[in-house]
């Protein structure tokens, strides 16, 4: 692990700053805060109006004054203020409160995996901003790795696939470590921008930003699958008139536009597979693929990754929340390192 577990115990609090949600886990408490990554700010006098859920409802729906913006992109900090304004209203004054009586504040966060030393530095000066002493960075595939309760620490292969919403990373796990791993740009917002462009470009029909999730789940009976309704009901925009406008659409159309996006994240793993050594790849062929991420609960994905590997597929059980989870456990010692002595002649 790119951390002590020693290190990480010491640790007061865990924060998973996502593009899609940020959640917090504060030792003893569990996880406090799980909203979205949104804040709606009055650009007159900088005030902020709302953050998380509320903010996310207002999008698209706001008066000039009024921008709503996402300080954390690709889970990256790219607005440090605003990440850090977002992150005291999320905890509230009463949580603020309690954790500013810990003496020497400590705090933990995930990190994509390979992500470069400014987006590091961006994560640890949001975290010392709101009084953290000392930031320890953990890698978010072996954070949620933990968190869904594999084998990390242990000799065997376990393959980790984390579907966020603006890119998707794969690795194989072995004795603590990541053997060989890669990040593709593909994520949940991928999908939402290919089922946006074919009702563009095959219906000249503009989809509400807020409508994108509602047409995945009426579609969550087929999704990727064979199966369902061959067709259903959109209300939109037209391009050309600007009125409003309902269009029947195939539902085998958009599951082919969804497809288009997944392709990377087949050829990534390929990859993984081609780099990793011949006994690991044994492994893998009964332990399959985990996966965790708010981007693995779309229909159909599991299904299309077990037709193109052969391998057995997996969802956590509380995907969405296994990174900060894994942090809370290596906050709490719930995870107990193995140790190699050396040999003695």
């Amino acid at each position: 692990m790119t951390v002590s577990l020693e290190q990480l115990r010491r640790c007061h609090v865990a924060v998973d700053l996502g593009a899609a949600r940020t959640r917090v886990f504060v030792k003893g408490a569990g996880l406090v805060v799980d909203e979205p990554s949104v804040a709606a700010v009055n650009t007159r006098n900088g005030a902020l109006i709302a953050v998380g859920e509320f903010a996310q409802k207002m999008t698209g729906r706001t008066p000039d004054y009024i921008r709503v913006v996402r300080p954390v992109s690709g889970g990256t900090v790219v607005d440090i203020e605003m990440a850090q304004r977002m992150l005291r209203h999320l905890l509230g004054e009463k949580l603020r409160r309690q954790l500013r009586r810990k003496p020497r504040l400590r705090a933990a966060a995930c990190t994509p995996h390979e992500s470069d030393p400014l987006a590091q530095r961006a994560t640890v000066e949001t975290l010392v901003g709101l009084g953290a002493r000392r930031v320890e960075l953990v890698d978010t595939l072996i954070a949620a790795a933990v968190g869904c309760g594999l084998p990390v620490e242990q000799p065997t292969a376990t393959m980790i696939m984390v579907c966020g919403a603006a890119s998707t990373q794969v690795a194989v796990l072995s004795l603590g470590s990541i053997v060989t791993a890669v990040r593709i740009p593909v994520g949940g917002e991928a999908v939402d921008h290919a089922v946006i462009q074919h009702l563009r470009h095959q219906h000249a029909l503009m989809l509400p930003s807020q409508s994108v999730r509602p047409l995945q789940v009426a579609l969550s009976e087929n999704g990727l699958i064979l199966q369902g309704p061959d067709s259903t009901e959109i209300h939109g925009r037209d391009v050309a008139t600007g009125l409003p406008r309902s269009v029947k659409v195939a539902t085998a159309a958009v599951r082919d536009a969804i497809h288009t996006p997944l392709t990377a994240v087949l050829d990534g793993i390929g990859k993984i597979l081609r780099e990793c050594p011949p006994d690991l790849v044994a492994d893998l062929a009964d332990r399959g693929i985990m996966m965790v991420g708010g981007s693995a609960l779309l229909p159909g994905f599991d299904q299309m990754l077990r037709d193109a590997t052969g391998m057995p597929v997996h969802i956590a059980e509380r995907p969405d929340v296994c990174a900060v989870l894994g942090l809370g456990a290596m906050l709490d010692g719930n995870v107990q390192a193995m140790v190699l002595d050396p040999l003695t002649a």
